[in-house]
């Protein structure tokens, strides 16, 4: 028989025989299960209420093992343990207890067989596993491991944190649904702290309903099929560069200046805070220009501002944008930003990242001399103020702006190629970064990673899988089409890398043609829904903010397919627009700024194909809105449901929100009283406020109810599975030296103010000129020292008179002004 050997990253799987290839091995395993009269794999239950588990009672011991016949010892790591087949059982004769004495990492469990014993399951549908247990210690975990047909047998998910019990207790709990692929799933409690866990009687039942057909996929065309957009009458009354959900359910626009230099030099600082429930706007005043900062939920709901915009970039480029060093946070229960202490350094397009003891670490941006910061910066909740120089953990490596920080299971953060301007980051584009080691490494695949200029990266539903998708994206340098390039990576691997995955569905443009060939998207959004799907909106073809491109489409983690052709927003979505989950279900779209200075202040919601399929369910009630971190919580529906979720509010901006997670909560079901298990690890869901959502078996969401994960001075012990092992990291520089060699770094050009559509990468002809005839732009910008330049997109700006391809030469000139340094070249540092 084929069983499981420990290793650190799945805590169990099927080894690989040695010269043997996989293929045969697979076909010898069918051969062996149909041998056995069991039909082939994945065949459906007979009966909905079957027992799938062989042997559930552990009575029936193998000779020559004299254990359960159907089930092994399984486990990993470095620990002292024993198996023990006992009469103290939950019923009949027999039951097996698990003994650590000490434990080093990994665990000990009890599971069934990865061969025929394994419990056959079907892609699509949902099971509830219960089993009879005792236990001394709160160390254990309901683990789910699948056969995938290409990968083999592999880690899944935890489903539940068991309680002590000293008598015997039954647990039990829904799966999430089945991945395609899928034919058997084993599972068991896995022991990973010093104690006892004795356990009997397993059981495992398919829990579908069966769906209605679903006249979507036979031509329906209605909103239920394709969802509604609506625009709002009310427009907004700021340039929302920002969108934050709090959790009194209002939305925080966000604009400072709004990317306005007039606004900027007059000091007028604009936030509103929208209530999506009256559509009321309320006025929030604004102290400095939080044009461009970064932002993210604290665990009490305040929200962290980080950094902004100190000044403007020049029109010649000589100098260009600089990162605000302060920083506030805004408090929903006064409406009012409250600073705290100043940053290490200025940051303009900084990252910030919730981390799973709430703290906040912040990478990237310009620094107030407008080069690139080098400089990390951590925010400590309990302390309520980012830490000093010594305190803040260094690495002294650039991120670029808006780098995207995803928070990983095991605490470190993964750089998934997502950014804002110009190229990505040299080497592979993509890497794991262990904050509290220092260490960087590299992840292969990432397909044009110096085209991910405003792509959006999703941590996709649920958490607890650990996949990232990367979707779109361009160059602002260069400015070539946006791709429909998307790449997905499982960062539970052991050799973590992205992998293609289908490319995104194409749209047409304002004047109704369509999309063709490989054009795609920049500055593309990205929601995640409560049904565990992703929304993907807006965009443009290119990073001049022209060309808008209006398409939507909903893509499912679970076939890892988009579904096209949504209705698309009236309202174009391109550069500094955002969207936002509301807790009723509905998506908030704002904000279009293109490349002439205006802003589109229309705003646009919508309405998912689910919210025209029926009755939504309800929460009638939540016994406890403050949950901790393996717990157990009840709440009420009003009909059946099939799955249950939390998704973390968005603070989103440039295509970017790191902590957008969506936390799968398996469910135990009696009637209509439904218990949900809380994952025992922070760094899957950071403490903080999550909106509670469940769905029944049409895909309908209910509205959500807000709850608080990690009470006050909680932070749990988290129980991590080890992956990503074969990725090593480097060690960044450290000491004084290092930090004196890189006080700045050269930034790729490309910020905000510079038209590449003329002559070279170094040279930037500035969006906006002063007021004067366009026939003189020209003989302006001979007196700043800019030359010939040939022309590679379109001449917005009429520098090309006399249509030669080449702007401001000889025949471009009006000769009312001096042309001095004629044909030299103008560099933007």
């Amino acid at each position: 028989m084929l069983s499981g050997t420990g290793r650190p990253g799945s805590g169990h799987r099927l080894p690989r025989p040695h010269g043997r290839p996989v293929r045969l091995l697979l076909t010898a395993f069918v051969l062996f299960t149909t041998a056995l009269g069991l039909g082939p794999l994945g065949a459906p239950p007979a009966t909905a209420a079957a027992n799938l588990v062989q042997n559930p009672g552990l009575e029936i011991l193998d000779g020559p093992s004299r254990f359960p016949q159907c089930f092994e010892k399984s486990g990993w790591g470095d620990n002292d343990y024993t198996f023990t087949v006992t009469d103290d059982a939950h019923s009949g004769s027999r039951a097996v207890r698990v003994e650590l004495t000490r434990r080093a990492d990994g665990d000990r469990k009890t599971m069934m067989l990865e061969n025929s014993c394994a419990p056959r399951v079907t892609p699509g549908r949902q099971y509830d596993l219960s089993f009879w247990y005792r236990s001394t210690t709160p160390d254990v975990a309901l683990t789910v491991f699948r056969h995938d047909a290409e990968l083999g047998w592999v880690y899944w998910t935890d489903l539940k944190t068991l309680a002590p019990s000293a008598g015997w207790s039954r647990t039990e709990v829904r799966t999430p649904v089945i991945p395609p692929g899928t034919d058997q799933i084993t599972w068991g409690g896995a022991l990973y702290g010093v104690g006892t866990l004795t356990t009997d009687d397993y059981a495992m039942v398919d829990a579908t309903v069966p769906a209605e057909p679903d006249p979507c996929r036979t031509g329906g065309t209605g909103p239920e099929c394709k969802g509604r957009w609506t625009v709002q009458t009310l427009r907004a009354p700021v340039r929302a560069i920002h969108s934050v959900l709090l959790h009194t359910g209002k939305v925080l626009l966000i604009a400072g200046s709004g990317n306005d230099l007039d606004m900027f030099e007059a000091g007028t600082f604009k936030t509103a805070l929208y209530d999506p429930a009256t559509g009321d706007y309320t006025d929030i005043p604004t102290p400095e220009d939080f044009f461009c900062a970064g932002h993210v939920q604290l665990p009490d709901g305040r929200v962290l501002v980080v950094g902004g915009n100190k000044d403007y970039a020049e029109p010649d480029g000589s100098v260009g944008y600089r990162g605000l060093r302060s920083s506030y946070v805004f408090d929903p229960g006064r409406n009012k930003y409250v600073k705290v202490n100043d940053m290490l350094a200025g940051h303009w397009y900084p990252s910030a990242t919730a981390m799973g003891n709430g703290d906040v670490v912040s990478l990237g941006g310009l620094g107030e001399d407008s080069a690139g910061t080098v400089v990390n910066e951590h925010f400590s909740y309990a302390r309520n103020e980012w830490l000093p120089m010594g305190e803040a953990k260094q690495a002294w490596a650039f991120w670029g702006l808006y780098p995207s920080m995803i928070l990983l299971q095991d605490g470190r953060l993964f750089y998934t190629g997502s950014h804002v301007f110009g190229n990505g980051l040299p080497g592979t584009g993509a890497s794991v970064y262990d904050y509290g080691a220092g260490t960087v490494a590299e992840v292969p695949g990432l397909r044009k990673k110096d085209e991910r200029d405003q792509s959006m990266s999703v941590l996709l539903p649920p958490a607890q899988d650990q996949k990232v998708l990367t979707m779109g994206g361009g160059n602002h340098t260069v400015a070539p089409d946006a791709h429909r390039l998307v790449d997905l990576i499982d960062m539970k691997a052991d050799s973590p890398r992205y992998v293609p995955g289908p490319d995104l569905p194409q749209g047409h443009y304002a004047d109704g043609s369509p999309q063709t060939g490989d054009e795609g998207k920049v500055y593309v959004s990205a929601v995640i829904l409560p049904d565990g799907k992703v929304l993907e909106t807006g965009g443009a073809l290119h990073t001049y903010r022209e060309d808008p491109v209006f398409e939507a489409s909903l893509y499912d983690p679970a076939t890892n397919a988009f579904e096209p052709g949504l209705a698309t927003d009236p309202v174009p979505r391109t550069y500094h627009s955002s969207s936002t989950l509301l807790p009723d279900g509905r998506v908030l779209s704002v904000g279009d700024n293109p490349g002439d200075g205006s802003f589109d202040q229309r705003v646009s919601v919508y309405e998912p194909p689910y919210l025209f399929k029926g009755d939504r369910p309800r929460i009638t009630s939540v016994a406890d809105t403050t949950w901790a971190y393996g717990s157990s919580q009840r709440i009420t529906v009003d009909k059946p449901v099939v799955k249950a979720s939390l998704i973390r509010p968005a603070a989103v901006t440039h295509s970017s929100d790191p902590n957008q997670r969506y936390v799968d909560l398996p469910m135990t079901v009696d009637g209509t009283t439904v218990d949900l298990s809380l994952t025992s690890n922070p760094n899957l869901a950071p403490p903080g406020w999550y909106m509670l959502s469940v769905v029944d078996a049409g895909g309908v969401p209910s509205v959500s109810r807000w709850v608080r994960i990690g009470p006050e001075g909680q932070v749990a012990a988290a129980r991590v599975q080890a992956f990503a092992e074969e990725l090593t990291g480097s060690a960044a520089s450290t000491g004084a030296d290092a930090h004196r060699n890189h006080r700045g770094v050269t930034m790729p050009e490309g910020y905000d103010g510079c038209d590449h559509s003329y002559g070279t990468i170094s040279q930037c002809v500035p969006w906006t000129f002063p007021e004067m005839p366009r026939a003189e732009r020209c003989d302006w910008l001979a007196e700043k020292g800019y030359g010939r330049m040939e022309v590679h997109g379109r001449d917005r700006h009429r520098l090309d008179r006399d249509e030669d391809g080449v702007a401001c030469d000889s025949g471009d000139f009006t000769g009312k002004r001096p042309r001095p340094g004629a044909g030299k070249h103008h560099h933007h540092h």
